[in-house]
C-alpha cells in the first residue's frame, strides 16, 4: 500500500456517501482510527504469501 493515504479527505467523503455527520470536536479522533486503521491494514495486506498457500476454512465452535 502507498504512503500518501488521505484520512481527512477519506473520512469525510465516506461521510457525504453514508449520510453520517461527524461533530468537529470528533473529527480529530475519527480520522485518528482511521489512520490507525489503515496502518494495520497495511500491514496484514503487505504480508508476502507463498503462492501456494489458501485461505483457512471456516472453523466454528
Amino acid at each position: 500500500m502507498t504512503d500518501d493515504f488521505d484520512a481527512e479527505g477519506y473520512v469525510a467523503t465516506m461521510a457525504g456517501v453514508i449520510g453520517l455527520t461527524i461533530d468537529p470536536d470528533w473529527m480529530p479522533t475519527v480520522v485518528a482510527n482511521v489512520r490507525a486503521t489503515w496502518a494495520i491494514a497495511t500491514l496484514v495486506l503487505d504480508f508476502p504469501l507463498d503462492v501456494h498457500v489458501e485461505p483457512a476454512g471456516v472453523f466454528e465452535a
